[in-house]
């Protein structure tokens, strides 16, 4: 049976569940507490270094088979890219409503805890904001969908699903997905001090553990981990435009 891993790798690990959940230990843990730790002092230089050491890991552990076999190929369905951008967006727009609709503009709703993260100015010019927006909707794009769907879609969900398949993997890389973004969301730092919002909490893990489904879907009807990448850019878009332009 073909590995997947690299000759050097292949004397600790086999590409399985335990490869998995070393990957996952390794990555997420740290990053949970990585984001905590910026929530409090506003220094998030480091968030890019761990997405940056995600998306390399397929490239560190895996051989070439390996990397094609978690989705590194083009796409076969490239009418599905197109899909995987609507669908991404429409779900951060959804998401955003439904947060509007129960919580309006408290800190229990989602889009504003994260919002305050990104220092937009009260008073801003508009073309100012226009520029800002740009930035930040650039790099959003950019570095977490490129570092988590090949981390997350990619190596982790293939390790997982070598050992108990598509469907249990996905449940897995989705959970993991889901409970490492509550340290973006649930567990906040508020006035110099730590709340957890029980409530929103639930519905924001749950949320995301949906959109990590739909990531995922992406990945699969395209045949590639772009169509997971592309879906993820622009459910970060619609977020951060909503951030931008609904709630300031």
């Amino acid at each position: 049976m073909e590995n997947e891993l690299k000759p050097f790798w292949r004397n600790f690990f086999d590409f399985n569940w335990k490869f998995g959940l070393f990957l996952i230990l390794i990555i997420c843990v740290p990053r949970f507490i990585l984001v905590l730790r910026a929530n409090e002092t506003a220094n998030y230089g480091y968030i890019g270094l761990i997405m940056t050491i995600s998306a390399i890991a397929p490239f560190l552990f895996l051989n070439k088979s390996g990397r094609k076999q978690i989705g590194i190929t083009k796409p076969k369905k490239y009418s599905w890219l197109i899909w995987s951008f609507l669908l991404g967006l429409a779900f951060s727009v959804l998401l955003y409503f439904f947060g509007d609709l129960l919580y309006k503009n408290t800190f229990e709703n989602w889009y504003v805890y994260i919002g305050k993260s990104y220092n937009i100015p009260v008073e801003i010019k508009p073309n100012d904001k226009l520029i800002m927006f740009i930035i930040m909707a650039i790099t959003g794009m950019i570095f977490s969908p490129i570092g988590e769907e090949l981390f997350f879609r990619g190596i982790v969900h293939s390790s997982f699903e070598k050992s108990f398949g598509n469907i249990k993997a996905s449940i897995i890389d989705s959970s993991a997905f889901a409970l490492t973004h509550i340290s973006h969301f649930g567990l906040v730092f508020i006035n110099n001090e730590w709340k957890l919002f029980t409530i929103p909490t639930f519905i924001w893990v749950l949320s995301m553990f949906l959109a990590s489904i739909l990531f995922y879907l992406c990945r699969k009807k395209s045949d590639s981990i772009l169509g997971a990448i592309i879906c993820h850019s622009a459910f970060n878009l619609g977020m951060i435009y909503c951030i931008f332009y609904f709630l300031n």
